[in-house]
């Protein structure tokens, strides 16, 4: 083994040097191959998703890197923010670069329609927004050649080989902020190591949002990896949505318990639905909010496959003291679903979609019960049940159990939402770590 190690170490630069480069190149050459051939589904993909969503039908050339409105004249700074989590996420971010960099213009990029409504809805015409390009090097290219991006931040978990590489290329300083990395991702970016490796140490920056994120990223060949804590501990409840959410009580009836079902995924509303159509009590009256938009209807023939009475949120209509739930079908209003409930259950969390993020409810002061299924928020989820904010459940008949249980327990729902504001104020300064991130490279 000393003789396989010596000889390394006295290997010709050259050598070393192409080693090094095949590493690089090799597997970037293959990624890029296989992206031409994914071409003919990507139009494919577009319009299967256009079917239900319109909007992935518009706008199609923005993915390509081709954009109809000029670039703004002032010097841009870029976020990447994937979808409605991330720009919610983002929100105190470009708030304070707004503020800190007034003669700077903010662009966010959006991968979908979703994420550029709620773009739309949270900041107006103060940013520009378009759609990420998707990952070819001409399409890429075309994107940073018109916005000419004085730094980049990519939020979360966004690891693009092509877009980070070019804008090493074009010295154009790319940090990975707020960024988490489950063990089951860690494990499906290593099975292409290369790859992977070469993107993160192009990266200016990594600020993880927990250690165990951090070390995973750092093993995966991620620099200058530091932890920030996480940007959704930032978020403040909008008075305008607290006032909306006033304003649905009063249509949910004030005297009613309200159970919130909040995100929820694909498979988890049939569960609910089958527990709820077991109850014979009406002073339940349970909000279900679909994680997407464009399952709406889906779950309104669910609701209605189980017998139960419902109304739609979209109605804007007083709730009958008969109705058993409201489909919550409508976008950007979750702060006020939590304004107006006494109770949530965080989706994606009871089948294994990893969960969906349960700040937002404790921030508001609102009891919050979970799945065992919350990878996405491991350390957040752990951390909420230690403080007393968060429960945890097994299923959906635990799930109503503990409802029914903690309904007419007014002491209790108040002991957790407390506990829940004073967990999420404990553990802010994300944003305070990120803009220090930023200033150092801007200046």
């Amino acid at each position: 083994m000393l003789s396989i190690w010596v000889a390394r170490r006295n290997r010709p630069a050259w050598k070393q040097s192409w080693r090094r480069w095949g590493k690089c190149v090799v597997p970037r050459l293959y990624y890029n191959i296989l992206l031409w051939l994914l071409l003919p589904y990507i139009f494919i993909h577009l319009l299967w998703r256009g079917r239900k969503q319109p909007e992935y039908r518009q706008r199609i050339p923005e993915r390509f890197g081709l954009y109809e409105t000029p670039a703004p004249i002032r010097p841009v700074l870029w976020l990447h923010t994937v979808s409605v989590g991330e720009t919610r996420a983002a929100v105190t971010l470009v708030q304070a670069l707004q503020r800190d960099y007034p003669n700077h213009h903010i662009l966010l990029t959006h991968t979908t329609p979703t994420g550029m409504a709620m773009s739309e809805q949270l900041f107006g015409d103060s940013v520009h927004r378009v759609y990420l390009p998707y990952d070819y090097p001409f399409a890429v290219q075309r994107f940073l050649e018109h916005f000419r991006p004085k730094l980049g931040v990519l939020l979360e978990t966004e690891i693009w080989p092509n877009l980070i590489h070019h804008c090493h290329e074009c010295r154009i300083p790319m940090l990975l902020l707020n960024a988490r990395l489950s063990e089951r991702s860690a494990a499906g970016y290593a099975r292409f190591g290369g790859l992977t490796s070469a993107a993160l140490a192009e990266l200016a920056g990594v600020a993880a949002q927990t250690f165990d994120d951090a070390t995973r990223l750092g093993r995966l060949g991620a620099r200058e990896v530091s932890v920030m804590g996480n940007l959704k501990f930032e978020i403040v409840p909008p008075d305008a949505q607290r006032e909306l959410g006033h304003q649905l009580r009063e249509l949910f009836g004030a005297s009613r318990r309200v159970f919130l079902a909040a995100s929820t995924r694909e498979g988890e509303e049939a569960l609910l639905l089958a527990e709820l159509a077991k109850l014979t009590e009406t002073d339940l009256l349970t909000v279900i909010v679909p994680r997407h938009p464009q399952r709406f209807d889906e779950v309104a023939a669910l609701i209605e496959r189980y017998g139960l009475r419902y109304q739609r949120r979209s109605a804007n209509q007083p709730i009958a003291a008969d109705t058993q739930v409201v489909l919550g079908d409508s976008m950007g209003e979750m702060f006020a679903y939590y304004e107006a409930c006494d109770l949530a259950f965080i989706g994606g969390s009871l089948l294994e979609f990893g969960g969906q993020n349960l700040l937002e409810a404790c921030a508001v002061g609102k009891p919050v019960l979970l799945g065992l299924h919350t990878y996405n928020f491991t350390q957040a989820a752990q951390q909420a049940v230690a403080a007393g904010a968060a429960e945890r459940v097994k299923d959906a008949n635990q799930l109503l159990e503990r409802v029914n249980q903690l309904r007419d327990d007014s002491a209790a729902l108040a002991a957790m939402g407390e506990q829940g504001k004073a967990f999420v104020i404990a553990h802010r300064g994300a944003t305070a770590k990120a803009l220090t991130l930023i200033a150092e490279l801007i200046a």
